[in-house]
């Protein structure tokens, strides 16, 4: 029964937290356009090519003193 006194205020404390997190999120806009994202990744306008300067060359491993060469 004594824990129902802490976990009652901390239900309710958590309870509150995930609505105004939601209420937030509402507002600020995240789910204006939900399928925004996956017409981003079908449109065929070159936009999604890699940068080649993100690419990371293969260089092999060289172990000095290594006499099997």
């Amino acid at each position: 029964m004594e824990s129902l006194y802490l976990l009652i205020p901390l239900s309710i404390v958590l309870v509150l937290a995930i609505a105004g997190l939601l209420a937030w999120s509402v507002l600020s806009g995240q789910f204006d356009d939900l399928d925004a994202e996956g017409r981003r990744i079908l449109d065929d306008e070159g936009d999604a090519v890699p940068r080649h300067d993100r690419v990371v060359k293969y260089r092999p491993h060289t172990r000095s003193g290594n006499s099997h060469n």
